[in-house]
């Protein structure tokens, strides 16, 4: 039998990503695109497969900004765990690092320290899987991955200058790029353009080190690049009108300025499309994601910025075993113990009376930058070889000895190693500031971080947490505006061709329960291995029965909470995304 449709979904809510108000419609889908959206019952006959869509919420698929799924990708491309939660489109090569042109050792060193991912799972990968050392190869493996969601890709200005420069020279705060090796950087820059790339990653926060055993503990090579160099690169950006993402110096807040100064047209100028993490109200500065919005807006509305800070819209929960965290990379003490990679010699300096005072000392200053509110007594032990911990507070558990808590953390970290496991909340823990973040035109949805910090955070279901916060006594924004923000906005200032729902449009698409939504406990922990990492247990998101089925190009890749069995072993998912130009703002 001929059918004219391959999919139909029947009387669904649909929400087309745009901010308009939704509809009771049918949605028939051909060759992976949308071929009809009809508010009129569309014949069931004439479709081979039908959903009922009754009492349902149909969107687009969701887009995560934020990602470090670059290893992941590599290893595991189906990528299960955003679109478990609707995401069909993931943004790569964020925070200065892609691997697009350094070698296997030097993108391996760039990436696991930094993101938290086992150094010995990522290098051997590498080794074997990267063939390419250029912008067009490493498109082209994307190209033939079989992908779970879509992909988009920056360049990472880290990746970009370890190739031309060298990692020693690239790490080395007296070496500036030679005139040559500037223009070989803007040439390969032009030519990752040419093929659709985002624009170019960067990190000036210094906190962020190197693995290996070559320069290890060094920040990342972007963190070393003069603003000669950065005004140079972000002005071929400009010229292309592509995008700028970067992170800023947290121990300089004029950094901050330069970003803002650098988006601004002043009148003179095209505006360079800039977004830096993140805007967040975090319990070690109260109040400082305030501070930043109203030279945001004047940048943005009077001296012709296009400028976005990138927003999460739920409490950020992390959690650490032991020390290996990347807050404590905050401070000289914590990036002692971290650059040590045997646990003996870790146990030896934790031990040592002096080290001890001088991490005591750390721990208790206030001022400077820092992330981590460092408080003890808001750090709970979630797991550990002695059961009596479990529940405690580190506070607590100092109290009860009768000693200081920084050194009684380092007693349990003695003691217990890695094995004692214990959890924070470092920002957004009000929710009268979240939703007010949420709202503010600067703001662009996302910063999951997926793919990176297996043990420390999750938050691929950020796109369930907005849209739950829609609901209720004092919901945040209107659903219709909650699935524009984590669909056609983004889409629209990334220059995407995804986030909407319209005839000819690619079938990306998300079916989900709003009742099961709005009684979920989105912030329920759970774990779940990653069998392709060596079965390493990793925290994840799990919230059933909200999400019915995700299509990514028509297929549906994720179904009643299960994966489709093709999903990550065949092609015809997800494909790499290039940048176009973007659409008009909403």
């Amino acid at each position: 039998m001929t059918y004219s449709y391959d999919l139909l979904i029947q009387r669904a809510t649909v929400f087309d990503g745009t901010g308009t108000p939704p509809v009771l419609a049918d949605v028939a889908v051909t060759n992976g695109r949308i071929a009809e959206i009809s508010i009129t019952p569309l014949p069931a006959d004439a479709a081979r497969d039908i959903v009922d869509g009754r009492g349902q919420w149909l969107m687009p698929g969701f887009i995560d900004i934020h990602t470090h799924y670059d290893a992941e990708m590599l290893i595991a491309p189906g990528l299960q765990e955003s679109l478990r939660h609707g995401v069909t489109t993931c943004v790569v090569g964020s925070c200065s690092i892609s691997m697009i042109y350094t070698e296997p050792e030097d993108a391996s060193d760039i990436f696991t320290r930094v993101e938290s991912i086992p150094r010995e799972f990522v290098l051997p990968a590498l080794r074997e899987r990267k063939t390419w050392c250029d912008a067009r190869g490493y498109i082209d493996h994307i190209q033939s991955l079989p992908l779970g969601p879509n992909i988009a890709s920056y360049m990472g200005h880290s990746d970009l200058r370890v190739a031309v420069m060298g990692l020693k020279r690239a790490v080395d705060a007296r070496v500036k790029p030679t005139e040559n090796e500037f223009q070989k950087m803007e040439r390969h820059l032009h030519e990752g353009l040419d093929l659709g790339l985002l624009g170019l990653s960067g990190m000036t926060n210094p906190w962020d080190k190197l693995d290996g055993d070559r320069e290890r503990s060094k920040s990342l090579p972007s963190t070393y690049a003069g603003w000669s160099e950065l005004r140079r690169l972000h002005r071929l950006l400009r010229q292309r009108g592509a995008i700028l993402q970067s992170a800023p110096n947290l121990n300089n807040p004029i950094n901050a300025a330069f970003f803002l100064a650098t988006s601004a047209s002043w009148g003179l100028r095209p505006p360079l499309k800039t977004t830096l993490i993140t805007l967040m109200d975090i319990k070690a500065k109260p109040g400082q994601d305030k501070l930043g919005l109203p030279p945001t807006h004047v940048v943005n509305h009077w001296l012709g910025g296009d400028f976005r800070w990138q927003a999460l819209p739920q409490p950020f929960q992390v959690y650490a075993d032991g020390i290996d965290f990347v807050v404590f990379e905050e401070f000289p003490a914590g990036e002692m113990a971290l650059h040590l990679t045997r646990e003996l010699d870790r146990n030896r300096l934790f031990a040592d009376p002096d080290y001890r005072a001088r991490f005591k000392r750390e721990y208790q200053r206030r001022w400077g930058g820092r992330v981590w509110h460092r408080d003890f007594g808001d750090a709970r032990v979630m797991a550990s070889p002695d059961p009596a911990h479990v529940g405690k507070t580190i506070r607590v558990i100092a109290d009860e000895r009768g000693e200081d808590e920084a050194g009684v953390f380092l007693d349990l970290l003695i003691e217990h190693g890695s094995q004692l496991r214990w959890s924070t909340v470092i920002g957004n823990h009000n929710p009268a500031r979240v939703a007010s973040n949420l709202n503010e035109d600067c703001a662009i949805i996302g910063f999951s971080d997926a793919g990176a910090h297996l043990r420390n955070m999750a938050f691929y279901n950020f796109p369930l947490c907005l849209l739950q916060l829609t609901a209720g006594e004092r919901p945040v924004m209107r659903p219709e505006k909650a699935v524009w923000r984590l669909t056609g906005e983004i889409a629209d200032w990334y220059g995407l061709a995804a986030g909407k729902l319209h005839v000819g449009a690619q079938a990306d698409m998300v079916l989900l329960n709003p009742q099961a939504l709005l009684s979920a406990d989105l912030g329920a922990y759970h774990e779940a291995p990653f069998e392709e990492l060596g079965g390493l247990s990793r925290v994840v998101n799990r919230n059933d029965g909200i999400v019915k089925q995700v299509w990514v190009n028509g297929r549906s890749a994720f179904a009643n909470d299960q994966p489709d069995p093709a999903l990550g072993r065949e092609r015809g998912f997800g494909r790499y995304l290039p940048r176009q130009q973007a659409a008009p703002a909403h």
